[in-house]
């Protein structure tokens, strides 16, 4: 009678404990495809972190070209805004020779607002190009090339471009018009200085 017990109650017990391994298993599983364990959080997008972060070395640029015409009628200006400066630099000729420069002083509250209002503008949703399909030589030969950078220390780590031609949009998603104009406000005088030089 106990032989006959334990017969019976030994596969028993194996069902029970074969059901539980085969749920756990595929509650792992779950997790795995759907997400949902505590260490699962997505990886902060870096192009974000480094246009709102406001420690010493960041910054950003915005480099405009106009159309590509004889060196000596050739134009561009750069602006360089970092927590602690702001700058605005205008070029002749492709060997960019200076000719106008100004410099004047920034603090982080004011880098902070810039850039979030860069982030809001959506200046990093495009995918910066790779190879030649980041070289702008060339491009957009009658109007105007913009360069939008992100920078640590001496490099820029992330660029996205974009141009007035139709045919060369760029990896810049965001509107030029709204990004190029934040960034001529941050010199005093800005827009009259950019249409003084007659890109």
């Amino acid at each position: 009678m106990a032989n006959y017990r334990t017969s019976r109650v030994i596969p028993t017990v194996l069902t029970i404990i074969v059901i539980i391994v085969a749920i756990a298993g595929f509650v792992a599983l779950a997790r795995l495809i759907f997400g949902g364990g505590a260490g699962d959080d997505k990886p902060l997008d870096t192009s974000r972190q480094n246009l709102l972060d406001s420690s010493v070395g960041r910054g950003v640029s915005m480099t405009v070209r106009g159309p590509i015409v004889a060196n000596e009628d050739f134009r561009s200006y750069k602006i360089f805004v970092s927590p602690t400066t702001r700058e605005f630099k205008s070029y002749t000729g492709y060997l960019t020779n200076v000719t106008g420069e100004e410099t004047l002083t920034n603090n982080t509250a004011a880098y902070e607002q810039f850039t979030g209002a860069l982030d809001k503008a959506n200046l990093i949703v495009g995918q910066p190009f790779e190879g030649e399909k980041n070289d702008v030589r060339g491009i957009c030969a009658t109007g105007k090339v913009y360069e939008f950078s992100l920078h640590y220390e001496t490099s820029a780590v992330e660029t996205l471009w974009t141009s007035t031609c139709s045919g060369s949009p760029g990896s810049l998603k965001a509107s030029v018009t709204q990004l190029s104009q934040l960034f001529l406000n941050q010199i005093p005088d800005g827009s009259n200085i950019e249409s003084s030089l007659k890109l």
